[in-house]
């Protein structure tokens, strides 16, 4: 599977595979890419504006964040029990509960119930977890019509696109990109105005939901007391896809189970304002079970696929406090380096800090062994977690996996041999600082700025200008002031 690569030029168009390990390439495309760069900063850096504000409305949203962790690890803790509760409620409701190993047995499943009721066209609301197994290509490949009717997965769809954020999937496309795809897939005339391009997806789609013989949808939460899910969407569309098909199919992660009805509350306060700076997305749906007699609305039956998919051997590892991620893309908005490449240079369906995590875990760390240092490290993806997940910490593990793996070449593992050894020693340290600050000063400008640093930190001035160091440096400033202090008590 292939995606087209946006760059700054663009009547360039290059095919890179969804899951790619070419971080650096797509970066270096990427940060030259303005029109993504405008597209992220009017969209991103509102999202994490208004996160701050409507989390300072909580009387102590801290303690919050505290508590939705501690449910979540204690979750994980137990989650074999909580698995099994899950599913014996889910059947006591009426539903069928399948557990699912890999992606490929999670869509052979899906497959095989559609087969079996004879379900010719699938709607499918917002779902990551479908992303990660490529469900569509599954179903397309089975002969069975896949429709997606969350706007943005639509327009992606349409495009032959795939989403580069976890909650904002079609954030790297601003209108006009839009209105020309919708003018190619509709033929009609072009149109950039949103609301008469939501209009066209609405009118296309309602029609749609009528015919539709199987519903997919993700699952934000599954609540193991009462073997509810639960789904928070800011589009009707899922309400659509769950309740007028005649089969509902919920595809989920094993790590999204809660354990009880009053846990959900603490979630649904985080989600929507870590998400989107939102008190509330527009529809929360508890859903348990298929249709009872005596109901109007519903399915005739309910299927739960429970996928682990590289999930249980992250459970029993050193970084099983990864899994108590709710995709709430808050790490994503907080991020400078998101910001500044946008998400399609993961190489994953999940970009972004949490992403740099999960994509090394899922596919193995030697073929994403850019990622763990896809971070400035500067902190602010632990601060917006609403789980309090210490990303900039597990990426330091990851670095030092990748040394103990012998992921690193061997020239880095020399240069940071060589840079320990300099910190060891004090008068090594004072030497390497003053020849490195003369040796900056000589390639400086008279402006104040290095253009082109050496290798192998060329990659720096790459992108952007260098500081040049002052002439002197702290312990002078500070031993000649001392001096001039004393100077003065006589």
């Amino acid at each position: 599977m292939t995606r087209a690569l946006e760059t700054s030029d663009p009547k360039r168009r290059m095919a890179l595979p969804v899951f790619h390990p070419d971080f650096m390439t797509e970066a270096h495309v990427a940060c030259a890419d303005e029109r993504l760069h405008a597209a992220l900063d009017n969209s991103v850096t509102k999202k994490d504006y208004g996160r701050r504000s409507t989390l300072a409305e909580l009387p102590d949203a801290n303690a919050l964040r505290e508590l939705a962790g501690q449910i979540k690890r204690h979750t994980l803790d137990h989650l074999d029990y909580y698995l099994e509760l899950l599913e014996r409620n889910v059947i006591q409701h009426g539903g069928q509960v399948h557990f699912a190993a890999t992606s490929e047995q999670a869509n052979g499943f899906i497959v095989e119930i559609a087969r079996r009721t004879g379900s010719k066209l699938v709607v499918k609301s917002k779902s990551m977890v479908s992303e990660e197994t490529e469900l569509n290509d599954a179903l397309t490949a089975a002969g069975i019509e896949t429709l997606e009717t969350d706007l943005g997965e639509f327009i992606l769809q349409v495009d032959h696109d795939h989403p580069t954020h976890l909650v904002m999937p079609v954030i790297h496309k601003n209108a006009a990109d839009i209105g020309h795809i919708f003018e190619r897939y509709f033929q009609t005339g072009y149109t950039d105005d949103p609301q008469k391009l939501a209009e066209m997806a609405r009118v296309y789609l309602r029609n749609r939901f009528n015919q539709a013989d199987m519903g997919i949808s993700g699952v934000n939460f599954a609540i193991a007391q009462t073997g509810s899910i639960v789904l928070c969407t800011n589009e009707g569309n899922g309400r659509m896809c769950t309740t007028r098909p005649r089969i509902h199919v919920a595809l989920m992660g094993m790590e999204k189970v809660i354990p009880a009805l009053d846990d959900l509350p603490v979630f649904l306060k985080l989600l929507a304002r870590s998400a989107s700076g939102q008190a509330l997305t527009q529809y929360t749906n508890i859903i348990t079970g298929c249709r009872r007699p005596g109901e109007h609305d519903g399915p005739e039956e309910f299927h739960l696929i429970i996928m682990d998919n590289g999930r249980g051997k992250i459970l029993a590892g050193a970084y099983r406090d990864t899994l108590r991620c709710i995709r709430c893309g808050a790490c994503l908005n907080a991020c400078p380096i998101y910001r500044k490449v946008g998400g399609r240079t993961y190489g994953s369906v999940y970009p972004g800090p949490i992403g740099a995590l999960l994509t090394p875990l899922f596919n193995g760390l030697e073929n994403h062994k850019y990622l763990p240092h896809a971070s400035s490290l500067c902190g602010a993806c632990f601060e917006a977690c609403p789980v309090k997940i210490n990303i900039p910490e597990f990426l330091i593990r990851l670095k030092g996996d990748q040394v103990q793996q012998g992921i690193t070449s061997a020239t880095e593992r020399r240069i940071f041999k060589l840079w320990a050894w300099v910190l060891r020693h004090a008068w090594s340290y004072r030497l390497s600082q003053y020849g490195q600050r003369v040796m900056m000063r000589l390639i400086g400008n008279k402006d104040g700025w290095i253009r082109n640093l050496p290798p192998p930190v060329s990659g720096w001035t790459a992108q952007r200008d260098f500081p040049m160091p002052p002439r002197h440096d702290f312990r002078y400033l500070y031993k000649q002031y001392r001096t001039q202090q004393r100077g003065k008590s006589r």
